[in-house]
């Protein structure tokens, strides 16, 4: 296996797509890497994929490997961090085997990952998920009574310019089928005109669906500056001590924003919004709701979300999956049933008189205007 590219290094792989160009080889530092980020990567079109970190660890099976090697892509595994600093962004690389070179010269070598291979790993993956429950349950329970008041209690929710009462609110996240949900609720949205909430990213995907979010709410690490610019109110997730990290980032763009102080997700923040600002109902896209997507996302408990889930239980809606409720398809041969109704329907009325004189007094007309 053999390919040539620019190299775009980055240890933060939500940050490194936003500069990929088809072609490019993309060097990461990204533990097990999920879903999403992974289909991040194949939508940039690149040729290879060059990780410093083990791309599944075997803690759980995370499916971000097997899309990337099912894609074409190919996957150099675990070459080490070194490769951070023998390489600069822009050189040219040559990929051969598990080889990286610059030039002539030998850069870093790991395993190359094929799907045959990340199957095998995956399968390992499983047995090994028995314990990997146990700690993610242990963890959640030992937070539980830690996030409980800020969660159950929320304050400093900060005022909003758009209103939610009497009104349905959309909390759209980067995760999970999120493209096909949000697809899927067209015409839902074109009909209630919900609120519409991007949390990060989600900003960019309700944008790219073609609306315009009301408000963007999260650390703004992985929103672009386009959303940032496109007169969404901006909330910036701080943390319980009022410390904001993201808030630089909206600064550097130029445009104000507030901050809603509160432990656990983004999207928790964002449903919390929601729901004590008194949207009649919630609907939830991509959110991220069992094991694996937490995992993904680096998680090692969910006790936030089932606080949140908890508070804003009676009014949240999950679309989750809701592009796979209904699928219509016509087959050929109803369609060709169709038809044939139709063309009989016509026959017999044109045959019927009056219908009937005064369709061959057109065709009369047309031939004698067209010279027939």
């Amino acid at each position: 296996m053999y390919a040539e590219g620019v190299a775009r290094l980055d240890k933060r792989t939500k940050t490194l797509v936003k500069r990929l160009r088809p072609g490019d080889v993309a060097v990461i530092d990204h533990e097990d890497i999920d879903r999403v980020s992974a289909e991040a990567l194949i939508d940039r079109r690149i040729e290879v994929v060059v990780n410093a970190a083990q791309s599944i660890s075997g803690r759980y099976p995370n499916v971000g490997p097997l899309l990337l090697c099912s894609a074409g892509i190919l996957l150099v595994d675990d070459v080490g961090e070194a490769i951070f600093r023998e390489l600069r962004e822009g050189q040219a690389i040559t990929v051969a085997g598990g080889k990286v070179y610059r030039g002539q010269t030998l850069v870093c070598e790991g395993e190359m990952l094929t799907v045959d291979g990340v199957h095998r790993k995956m399968e390992e993956a499983k047995e090994r998920l028995g314990a990997e429950i146990e700690k993610f349950a242990t963890n959640t329970l030992e937070y539980l009574r830690e996030e409980k008041d800020l969660l159950l209690e929320p304050t400093d929710v900060p005022a909003t310019e758009v209103s939610f009462k009497k009104r349905h609110a959309l909390v759209v996240v980067r995760g999970y089928d999120y493209k096909a949900d949000l697809s899927a609720l067209r015409a839902y949205i074109r009909e209630m005109k919900p609120v519409l909430i991007g949390v990060d990213g989600g900003a960019d995907a309700l944008m790219k669906e073609g609306y315009k979010p009301d408000v963007i709410i999260g650390d703004m690490d992985s929103v672009s500056d386009k959303a940032l610019l496109s007169g969404a109110e901006l909330i910036v997730h701080a943390y319980p001590d009022g410390t904001a990290p993201g808030m630089k980032r909206v600064e550097d763009v130029g445009m104000p924003a507030k901050t809603f102080r509160l432990s656990g997700t983004s999207e928790d923040l964002a449903l919390l919004l929601a729901y004590e600002k008194g949207a009649e109902l919630i609907v939830a896209v991509g959110t991220h709701a069992n094991l694996v997507e937490f995992l993904d996302k680096g998680r090692n408990g969910m006790a936030s979300t089932f606080l949140c889930r908890l508070r804003v239980g009676p009014r949240l809606v999950d679309a989750k999956g809701v592009n796979k409720l209904y699928r219509s398809s016509i087959k050929p041969s109803q369609l060709i049933v169709l038809v044939l109704a139709a063309l009989a329907t016509i026959t017999v009325i044109v045959t019927l008189s009056p219908i009937r004189q005064t369709v061959w007094l057109v065709v009369m007309r047309l031939q004698t205007l067209i010279g027939i």
